[in-house]
């Protein structure tokens, strides 16, 4: 992009630079630290040029937003035309109070809901099992049966907001009942939107809420793909995940790269199971975290976006440039929160979702400043959407598409992130794919060594954390928490209990018994498992079925 005359005269400019203005401000004032780095650890120059992006070919390697390899965006106005949807992730307690919530959150300016589940179903447990004694509500809410789904979504127009649901193992029991409550309510499938996250194989790398073996678990990730395309078109039916990859502790260049490489297996089973490329890509989606590091942070999105066009393109094939297109939801970084001082977080969270906005997201959830206490109290959630909202109508940052573009910092990290990406996809290739590297523990133990290094930089003052080892304070807190309903446990299980006794129990057993038969044999399950959910089956009794034809996982020791 450069001429060469111009850059050898430019090189001889900093030379000259660094012999004479730079080295007498440092002799008057000396640098902070010997060594700047970013929040991966990852060195940063003093200065960046056009000589740190001397190979860059700017059609090849930027483009025009809108158009291929759109580096600088999937949308030609981005957030001129549209602003991204503002979607907080909620949940807690019953389905009554989250619903609650989420009208709420409608009234106050969300654009797009996003469901918490407790952990227990995460897991896919009913509530009153023994294995979920404990954990009702706690992280997010706890849904049972479509009696639950259907009061979770009472009042809510399905046809106008879309839902996002953060739920992997039992994703297509879930899906399930969402649309059997949509089409309780009187609507069509081909009339609702939203984003499943359902993506299992970030869950064997670094959430570890997985139920069945790679396998079987794969096959129903690929179920709800063909089921979607056929019957659920404007359904996201996996948002692939680097989010949680982030949280375990990786750095920018692992969640881009993990995250990207399990994309990619999803394609690849996806053509095995005869479908063409083209019906299923433009519906995944991708979700990603936004750490502290600003201009690391947007590096990473702008690669990211490069590398999916190019591979879905030049790898796989794809014809259509929709399946071309990263789309991608950003939730700021609850591992970055702080229980010290959690007004802070508010600051946190502000830029990261600014880093959010100008890498191009679609799709955005800002952290509350009381994460690290408890689930988030309706103060700081409220606080936590005006972030969005000031971003959105104050900043400008929305007034012109990619304005970061051109940076030779930017840009530099931008083709970094992409080479440190493909150096792991050639590792990961070398292992066998993604599932053997997963097995043999690879993308654990690189994400395990990360997080180690992180801590240890903290625990040296190395890394300076706000409150907790650079300017702490001995303060009571001083904001409201959240406080659940007391009386919601004994409530949910005697609905639970109710739905047991009022159902029609031979239907019950029925359509549990046809979805054990379609989980030997070869044929999509979901259409069984909406049979059952229909039929008020519990997600318990589901997911009984299916680990007695699936069995469970348990991840190998790793040494």
């Amino acid at each position: 992009m450069y001429d060469k005359t111009i850059l050898d005269e430019l090189q001889k400019s900093l030379s000259e630079w660094e012999q004479t203005s730079l080295k007498k401000a440092l002799n008057q004032l000396p640098e902070r630290a010997d060594e700047f780095i970013t929040t991966s650890s990852e060195p940063i120059n003093r200065l960046y040029t056009p000589l740190d992006i001397a190979d860059m070919d700017y059609t090849a390697d930027l483009g025009l937003p809108g158009e291929y390899p759109y580096t600088r965006g999937v949308h030609p106005t981005l957030h001129r035309s549209k602003l991204w949807t503002m979607r907080m992730f909620a949940g807690f307690g019953t389905a009554e109070e989250t619903n609650a919530r989420f009208k709420y959150l409608l009234e106050q300016g969300q654009t797009g809901l996003s469901i918490a589940f407790d952990l227990a179903t995460l897991m896919g447990y009913d509530t009153d099992q023994p294995e979920a004694l404990g954990e009702f509500g706690k992280c997010g809410v706890a849904i049972s049966s479509l009696k639950d789904m259907e009061i979770l979504l009472d009042g809510i127009p399905l046809d106008k907001v879309s839902s996002s649901m953060t739920i992997n193992s039992p994703a297509a029991i879930i899906w399930a009942m969402y649309l059997a409550a949509a089409e309780k309510q009187g609507l069509r499938l081909d009339q609702l939107r939203g984003t499943t996250q359902n993506d299992i194989l970030k869950e064997f790398i670094a959430q570890k809420e997985y139920i069945f073996p790679p396998e079987p678990s794969m096959r129903l990730v690929v179920d709800t793909m063909e089921f979607g395309a056929q019957k659920v078109p404007q359904w996201n039916t996996i948002s692939i995940s680097g989010y949680h990859i982030r949280e375990a502790g990786s750095t920018a260049a692992q969640e881009l790269a993990f995250t990207l490489a399990d994309g990619m297996e999803y394609v690849r089973w996806g053509i095995e199971r005869g479908m063409d490329v083209d019906e299923f890509a433009p519906r995944l989606s991708f979700f990603f975290n936004a750490h502290n590091d600003f201009f690391e942070e947007i590096a990473k999105y702008r690669a990211a976006r490069r590398i999916w066009a190019r591979e879905m393109r030049e790898t796989f094939k794809a014809k259509n440039p929709r399946s071309w297109l990263m789309r991608f939801h950003t939730q700021t970084a609850g591992v970055s929160l702080t229980a010290q001082q959690p007004e802070n977080n508010v600051v946190r969270v502000a830029l990261q979702a600014l880093a959010a906005v100008l890498g191009g997201t679609q799709s955005l959830h800002t952290n509350s400043m009381d994460e690290a206490l408890a689930l988030p109290s309706e103060h700081s959630v409220t606080i936590a959407l005006r972030t969005q909202q000031i971003i959105a109508e104050e900043s400008g940052v929305t007034n012109t598409v990619d304005p970061l573009g051109g940076s030779y910092f930017v840009e530099a990290q931008t083709d970094r992130m992409e080479k440190d990406a493909y150096a792991y996809f050639r590792r990961i290739e070398d292992l066998g794919g993604v599932i053997p590297a997963v097995e043999k523990g690879f993308m654990q133990s690189e994400i395990s060594d990360a997080a180690y290094r992180y801590q240890r930089e903290i625990d040296m003052n190395i890394r300076k954390i706000v409150g907790v080892n650079a300017y702490a304070e001995k303060k009571p807190l001083s904001i409201p928490i959240l406080k659940m309903d007391p009386d919601g446990y004994t409530r949910q299980v005697a609905r639970l209990s109710e739905v047991r006794k009022t159902r029609d129990s031979g239907r019950v057993g029925q359509t549990l018994d046809r979805l054990r038969l379609a989980c030997e044999g070869t044929e999509n399950t979901m259409p069984h498992i909406m049979e059952c959910v229909h039929a008020y089956c519990t997600l318990g009794e589901i997911i009984g079925v299916m680990t007695k034809v699936f069995g469970k996982y348990e991840e190998p020791t790793m040494i």
